[in-house]
């Protein structure tokens, strides 16, 4: 069985006392924040089913996003919002988003573990993990956070857009949001830079 805290306990041995991990959700969407998550727990925190937020079901997400804010040490949402997301590119909106996720925290971490390889806008002691929300406990828990926290905006949008059907794609290119998008064109919450021509 996979050990998801091998990352937390090597920074740990390292000397690095507070290890955040730190995620993303929305980086692909047509609409709407990239959001990002920043958690800290208790090394070797049990909770069980922690795993990447893309392998589990909205349920569970959900479950586990209670049961995270819960007992996490700290944690913290941040996002970068459709505009930021064309004006910077989406990397750097990426980047922006997990920075403002880190600096909401209420303790400040020693070293943040990143999902992805590269975080070279991310201005904190930070360590790359490729696959890290599969791997990492506090990245897994992070994610979780991220994507639960975007897909409740989504659903806000929903009611504020109906027209566009957020509440079943959460603004990902679906055959159902380009049919939306052609018969309605797109609405403010829209990435511009990542709408195809002519949709």
């Amino acid at each position: 069985m996979l050990d998801l805290w091998i990352y937390e306990k090597a920074a740990l041995k390292e000397g690095y006392l507070l290890v955040c991990g730190v995620d993303e959700a929305g980086r692909g969407s047509l609409a709407g924040p990239v959001y990002s998550a920043a958690v800290v727990l208790h090394p070797g925190t049990d909770i069980p089913g922690l795993d990447d937020s893309k392998k589990l079901s909205e349920k569970t997400r959900n479950r586990l996003f209670d049961i995270i804010t819960d007992v996490a040490l700290d944690y913290a949402i941040g996002f970068a919002d459709s505009r930021e997301v064309d004006d910077l590119n989406i990397l750097n909106a990426t980047y922006l988003s997990m920075n403002r996720a880190i600096s909401k925290l209420n303790i400040s971490p020693d070293i943040v573990l990143v999902d992805g390889n590269r975080a070279n806008g991310v201005h904190y002691q930070c360590r790359c993990i490729v696959g890290g929300d599969g791997k990492s406990a506090t990245i897994a828990a992070a994610s979780i956070l991220a994507k639960v926290s975007r897909d409740r905006y989504m659903l806000e949008m929903a009611d504020l857009y109906p027209q566009y059907c957020f509440e079943r794609h959460k603004g990902y290119g679906t055959k159902l949001h380009y049919d939306r998008l052609r018969t309605y064109g797109p609405c403010e919450i829209h990435r511009a830079t990542f709408l195809k021509k002519g949709f």
